[in-house]
C-alpha cells in the first residue's frame, strides 16, 4: 500500500486535502467499497487538523467518489451519476440554448443506438413499451400531458442494452428539458399526433425494422425542437 502524501503549502486547504485524497484512492487502486483510513491516521499524514479532513471527506462525499457509514468508517463510493443529474440539471435550468443543445447531443445517441434496441429487445421489454404508449393514447385523447410516460419510454427503449451512461444522459435531458423548455404544457398542443410518433417507434421496434425506427426516432426529436423554438418565441415576445 503506498503511503499518502502530505500537504505542502496549500493555497486552499480544503481542496488540497480533498486532491490528496483523490490521488490516495488513485494510486493505490481502491474500489468501491474499499475503505480509507481513519481520520486521525489522514490527518497526521496530510499535516492537517481533522477538522480539514473531514470537510474535505464531506466534499467528496457530495460529488458522490466517497460515503460515509456511521460508526464503521469512510468508503470509496460505487460510481454514480445521481451528483452529476443534480448538478447539471440545475446548471442548465434557465438556458434554452443548453437545452437545445443538450437534445442534440440525445438524439445523435439515441438515433445511433436504436439499431442496439432493435437486435436485442425481448418480449418484456416490447410489452412495457406498448403499455406506456397505450397509457400515453389514453390521456392524449382526454387532452392530458404524459410527461412522466415520455421520459418513461425513453428509459424502457434502450433499458435492455443495460447502458447505465445512456440512462443517466436521458434523465439530465428530461429534468433539464421539462424545467427549461415548459415541455410539459407545450409538447401536447397536438397530444394524438405525439403519442403516434411514440406508437411508431415502438411498432418499427418490434418488426425489427431499423431503417424505420431510426427515421421515426429521428422525426420525433424534430418535434422535440419545435417545442424548444415555440417556447424561445413565447419568452420573447
Amino acid at each position: 500500500m503506498k503511503a499518502i502524501k502530505p500537504v505542502s503549502r496549500p493555497p486552499l486547504l480544503h481542496v488540497t486535502v480533498q486532491e490528496s485524497l483523490r490521488s490516495y484512492i488513485e494510486e493505490n487502486k481502491l474500489k468501491a467499497g474499499d475503505p480509507l483510513p481513519p481520520e486521525s491516521f489522514l490527518a497526521q499524514q496530510l499535516g492537517v487538523s481533522r477538522n480539514s479532513v473531514r470537510e474535505a471527506i464531506k466534499a467528496l462525499e457530495s460529488i458522490g467518489i466517497l460515503e460515509t457509514r456511521r460508526g464503521i468508517g469512510v468508503f470509496v463510493k460505487e460510481f454514480s451519476f445521481q451528483p452529476l443529474l443534480d448538478n447539471l440539471a440545475y446548471g442548465l435550468g434557465d438556458s434554452l440554448r443548453d437545452v437545445e443543445e443538450l437534445r442534440e447531443l440525445r438524439r445523435v445517441l439515441e438515433v445511433g443506438l436504436i439499431h442496439k434496441t432493435v437486435e436485442m429487445v425481448g418480449e418484456e421489454d416490447l410489452a412495457a413499451l406498448r403499455e406506456v404508449t397505450e397509457r400515453m393514447r389514453q390521456r392524449a385523447e382526454r387532452n392530458e400531458s404524459f410527461a412522466e410516460e415520455d421520459e418513461q419510454f425513453h428509459r424502457l427503449l434502450f433499458r435492455c442494452q443495460n447502458n447505465r451512461m445512456l440512462t443517466g444522459l436521458i434523465e439530465i435531458f428530461w429534468r433539464a428539458f421539462y424545467k427549461a423548455s415548459n415541455f410539459a404544457n407545450l409538447a401536447n398542443s397536438d397530444p394524438l399526433s405525439t403519442w403516434r410518433d411514440h406508437h411508431e417507434i415502438v411498432e418499427a421496434v418490434a418488426a425489427r425494422d431499423v431503417e424505420r425506427a431510426r427515421k421515426r426516432l429521428a422525426e420525433h426529436y424534430e418535434g422535440i425542437l419545435q417545442v424548444i423554438d415555440k417556447n424561445r418565441r413565447s419568452i420573447s415576445a
